[in-house]
């Protein structure tokens, strides 16, 4: 498996995770989200880190992969609990082991947290190969479903 470095993304980094997450939402939901909005929403979180984060995994200075992570706070547990998020790498580093990368910097990070009490993330519910990475790595299926009410369709 190759090494990626793994840091947190600045505004430098703006435009191409805003690339990343246009392509993702065409790949894996069929939608065209509109590159301002989507533009300010990435920048927004890279100035907020209260908010979350955003990683990204670099190979020869070229950012090949993100995940964002946000921040659920559970009363039952008295924690955080973070949510990964916008998960995408880019099509010629597939099956390298960049989200693998990504997600044990997370993981790491969360696990030296005492306040954080785990990880969650949503997949859809047809993505086979997505959900086969997860669970290689530890995540399951829960035991909830997500409902949600938006205000602004995408």
């Amino acid at each position: 498996m190759l090494k990626f470095v793994i840091r947190a993304a600045t505004r430098d980094d703006v435009t191409t995770i805003t690339d990343f997450n246009l392509r993702l939402a065409a790949e894996t939901e069929g939608i065209s989200l509109d590159r301002e909005l989507v533009t300010r929403g990435v920048t927004t979180l890279i100035d907020e880190r209260s908010r979350g984060n955003y990683w990204v995994a670099c190979s020869g200075g070229t950012l090949v992969g993100q995940l964002m992570h946000t921040r659920e706070w559970s009363d039952w547990r008295n924690g955080d609990i973070w949510w990964i998020q916008s998960v995408y790498v880019r099509e010629d580093h597939r099956r390298r082991g960049v989200f693998t990368q990504l997600h044990s910097h997370l993981k790491a990070l969360a696990a030296s947290d005492p306040g954080v009490v785990g990880l969650r993330l949503y997949v859809e519910s047809d993505n086979l190969a997505a959900r086969t990475t997860y669970e290689r790595l530890g995540l399951h299926t829960a035991r909830y479903q997500i409902m949600e009410d938006l205000f602004n369709s995408v």
